[in-house]
């Protein structure tokens, strides 16, 4: 059989959706003009279908790091050494743990998300707000990172340059997890 002529079951998926015929990849008629196809030949469903499985890669990533930093700072206030902490380091200990769990639930947030609203036809608007739930769960887990790191050099150290130390750790956060994503978007991004 001829390679060129030969269907697999993602090019008969895309028949079905656009009445028996599939596009080329990268002809840009993936749809009927006016149907809300965008320059990848997307419907507006597709890209959602795209969007949401791009954003669940990403929380998988987030989720577990969350998790598992969440699920030590839990077992911490059951140590000996916690009794002995100042209440300064108690403090930050708490704070810590309520940004984690927040994290936690934004980060979560977005399956919850899908599960509820899944079949309503409403992906596009859920792909939105489970997107701006995944990114004030990073945030949170920015500040989670942040504060856990200041308490445990803190209790190691107790020397002055910790705020300093963390501060740096801090920027670095900032440049890799921001700035130069940002940097990219507005450098390489087509039309700028």
């Amino acid at each position: 059989m001829d390679e060129r002529h030969a269907s697999t079951p993602e090019d008969e998926t895309k028949e079905a959706r656009h009445g028996g015929h599939a596009p080329e990849p990268g002809s840009g008629t993936g749809a009927e003009p006016g149907a809300g196809a965008d320059r990848r030949g997307e419907t507006e469903e597709e890209r959602a279908d795209r969007r949401w499985q791009e954003l669940l890669q990403e929380i998988r990533v987030a989720q577990t790091g969350v998790q598992i930093l969440l699920g030590f700072l839990l077992t911490v206030v059951f140590t000996p050494l916690f009794h002995d902490l100042e209440q300064t380091d108690k403090t930050i200990y708490l704070v810590t743990v309520v940004l984690g769990s927040l994290s936690t639930g934004a980060l979560i947030g977005p399956v919850s998300f899908h599960r509820i609203v899944s079949g309503r036809r409403v992906k596009p608007q859920a792909v939105a707000w489970a997107s701006r739930l995944t990114f004030t769960g990073i945030l949170l887990l920015l500040a989670t990172l942040t504060a856990a790191l200041f308490l445990i050099l803190r209790v190691a150290t107790h020397d002055p340059y910790v705020p300093w130390l963390v501060s740096g750790v801090l920027a670095w956060y900032l440049l890799c997890w921001f700035a130069l994503p940002l940097w990219v978007r507005t450098r390489y991004a087509e039309g700028s």
